[in-house]
């Protein structure tokens, strides 16, 4: 999806606000990101996404745009999630793709 960076993005911004990163950590979090976003596929919000999202926020404490992407890396895994990896910042994300059976990192 075209907004993983935004939330990528989002997510190191809290976490320098915060006060968890510095700035120079928190740019070189950027840049892996940019480095990361050349290999990546983007899934656009199909029914299916669309039907998965809605059944993710019954199930975990996710917020919309968090439970569309979630969505849409259990669509481009096929269903099998335990054969893929799923990276994110933000901790009820990484709690959820978790127990849909990603790979969590970092």
């Amino acid at each position: 999806m075209r907004r993983t960076s935004i939330e990528c993005t989002s997510a190191i911004a809290r976490l320098e606000l915060g006060g968890a990163l510095s700035s120079r950590q928190s740019a070189q979090a950027i840049d892996v990101l940019r480095s990361l976003a050349v290999g990546w596929n983007e899934i656009l919000p199909s029914e299916s996404v669309r039907e998965t999202a809605c059944r993710l926020l019954r199930v975990h404490a996710l917020r919309a745009a968090d439970a569309m992407q979630l969505a849409a890396a259990i669509v481009m895994a096929g269903g099998r999630t335990a054969q893929a990896g799923f990276l994110a910042f933000d901790e009820r994300l990484r709690d959820a793709a978790g127990r849909e059976g990603f790979l969590v990192g970092p």
